[in-house]
Formats: C-alpha cells, structure tokens, sequence
C-alpha cells in the first residue's frame, strides 16, 4: 500500500471517529438539555380598531344609500319644494341628485386612487401601471435604506448586545451546562472508551503504524542535530538492539494503547478541571467571542439584504403586505370620500348655509377632540 493510500485511510478513519465524537456530544446535548419549548412567536401589534366598529359598517353602507337616493332621484326629487329659515329661501328641488353625485364622485374617486397604487399589476398599453408596482425597486430602495440607517445596522446590533450583557450571560450558561455534560459518568466512560478504541484501531494496522513511525522519525532527526551526542546515542542504541529504529519505534507504538489506557484518569482530572479553567478565562473568552461577533456584523450589509428580499417580492406579494399593515385605514379613506363628497353637494346647492354648517360641525368635533385628549392625559 503507498503512502498516499495510507493516508487517506487515516483521514477516512479520523472523520469516522470524528463523527462518533459528534454523536456522543449530541447525545449528552440531547441528555441535559431543558425540555424543549416551542420558539417564541412574535405576535402582531393588535389591529387597531376604532372604539365605535358600528361606524365602519355604517361606512360600508353609505355609498349604497347614495346609489339608492340617486335612483329615487329619477323618480322623486323635492320636486317644486322650498322652505323659509331666517328670511332665506331654500329650494330642495334637485338636492338628492346632487349630494348623491357629489357622494359617489367622493367614494369613486378614493377607490380609484386607492386601487391605482396597486393595479394593474403588470403595465398594460393604456391603463399603464400601479404605483407600488411601477416603483417596486425603488421601493424597496427606499424601504432598505431607511431600515438600515434608522432601525438595523451594524453600530445598532453592537450597542445592543453591549447593553445587554448577551455574551457574557450566555458565556456563564454555557459553563454550568458544560459542568453537567462532563459530570456525567456515563459520558466520561463513553468518552474514554472512544479514545481507546481510536488509538487501538489506529495502531492495530501495520500500514498506519509504519506512516506514523517514519513521521516521528523524520521528527526526531529534524529535532536533533547532525553528529550531536544525541544521535550518535540513537544509533548506538538502535545497534546494540539490534533493531532498525523504525522498528523500535513500531514496538514502542504497539505499547501505546495500554499505555493510553492507564493514563486516562487524567482525563478526569482535566474535565473535572475545565469548568474553574472557563471560569477563570471567562474575560477572555467573552472578549473573543465579541470580537468575531463584531467582525461578522461587520461584514453584514442590512441594506443589500433588505432590498434584494423586496426586489423578490412579486407585485401581489408586496400588494398584500402593505394592505395587510393598513387595509382598515385604506377602506376608512375610500368610504370617507362618499361622506365628504356629500358634504360638497349640500355645498353646491347651498354654499354660505352649508360652509356655515360644515364649520360648525369642524369646530366642534376639533373643540371636542382637544378636551378629550386633554382629560386623558390627566388622567
């Protein structure tokens, strides 16, 4: 067997002992780990909803009673009816056309407007394109520029973790959960089992012996000087044994596992050591562990992230996330537009009385508004 052959065959048997070495860790993981808690799931912001839910469905019905009042307005319209209020006259006739019209043209107009931030969602040769659509990338330009500059960003991230303490609390879990992983009689023997039988399998063949043997050899002679004492002792030695030092050596190697067997109690020595040596280097470690936190938040680029998963986002995607966040407040402006579009018919038809009326109405609901907020702050 080459040498190349060998040592493919020590690496094949190294990863297969390193994978045995993993599974035992993960076992005693697995072992000493708390039970398993289903991951936190942030829930979403309730959805904020107006104290009165009668007005919205009250909304929702307004644009259907214009489109009935203008369809009675075909049939029946104040016809020839007028009334007198402080020396003024007012002729109803027509007044349900209008403040119907004026409603509708209200309502229709938000729709649209509303309707063209989002459709159509692929440019078409006339209707064009919706806004958000049309201006996705740019969007998301946007949308990842304020996020990385405001609310993420890598000086963010280290303030945080610095405020927190994160590292150095994680850093005292890990030492205690080691502490009990090591404890573990079961895991100490397992442990030492698996170092005898690496070693005992590794030495058991003659051809990784021999690869290991001629590698300290070649060792030893880098190590020692030509005609030193040292050598020339070798040599008189390997001549008085009448063996060849690779052959001393291979002996010496076929001993090792017996050897490695008597001395693992220092194993146990070490690992009941291990958790004061975390202890004692917890600075260090905390700060090294810092440091390559920071050089990988370094090398994050929040902006570019952020942006190339938008640009992903297909139209109807980003149509639904963005009414996910504020439909309420989409349909409250559409079907507001039918009541202050029927607002501007009664001006149409009256200008001063109803600019009179309509100012009054403003006045106290701000006056109403103010008082309000004001009683809840002070309580």
């Amino acid at each position: 067997m080459d040498e190349n052959q060998t040592s493919n065959n020590i690496k094949e048997r190294n990863k297969a002992y390193g994978v045995q070495l993993w599974e035992l860790l993960k076992q005693q993981i697995d072992k000493h780990s708390a039970k398993k808690t289903s991951a936190a799931v942030l829930e979403a912001p309730p959805r904020q909803t107006g104290k009165y839910p009668w007005l919205m469905n009250l909304l929702f019905m307004f644009p259907y009673l214009l489109a009935g009042v203008f369809i009675l307005s075909f049939f029946w319209d104040f016809d020839e009816m007028s009334a007198v209020f402080l020396g003024l006259t007012f002729h109803f006739e027509g007044l349900l056309r209008i403040i119907s019209i004026s409603g509708l043209i209200g309502f229709l107009t938000n729709w649209l407007a509303i309707t063209m931030l989002f459709r159509p969602t692929h440019r078409r040769p006339i209707l064009g394109q919706g806004l958000v659509p049309a201006q996705k990338d740019r969007i998301a330009y946007r949308l990842a520029r304020a996020v990385s500059e405001d609310l993420i960003n890598p000086e963010i991230i280290k303030q945080k973790i610095h405020e927190s303490q994160a590292i150095a609390r994680y850093r005292e879990k890990a030492t205690i959960y080691v502490k009990k992983v090591i404890d573990d009689p079961e895991f100490r023997t397992r442990l030492k089992s698996l170092v005898v039988s690496y070693v005992d399998e590794m030495i058991a063949d003659p051809e990784v012996r021999s690869s290991i043997a001629k590698k300290l050899i070649k060792q030893i002679d880098e190590a020692i000087d030509e005609n030193s004492f040292e050598k020339v002792a070798l040599k008189a030695y390997s001549f008085l044994k009448g063996q060849e030092m690779q052959d001393l050596v291979e002996s010496a190697l076929v001993k090792l596992p017996t050897g490695i067997e008597n001395g693992l109690n220092k194993m146990d020595s070490f690992l009941d050591e291990l958790p004061a040596r975390l202890d004692e280097h917890g600075s260090v470690i905390e700060e090294l562990v810092t440091n390559l936190l920071y050089k990988l938040i370094n090398q994050l680029d929040v902006h570019a992230l952020v942006e190339d998963n938008l640009r992903q986002y297909d139209e109807r995607r980003l149509e639904q996330l963005i009414k996910n966040a504020s439909n309420d407040q989409l349909n409250y402006i559409q079907y507001l537009g039918a009541v202050l579009g029927t607002f501007g018919g009664f001006i149409i038809w009256e200008p001063v009385a109803s600019m009179i009326v309509l100012a009054f109405i403003i006045l106290t609901t701000l006056t109403a508004d103010t008082l309000l907020l004001k009683m809840k702050n002070k309580s």
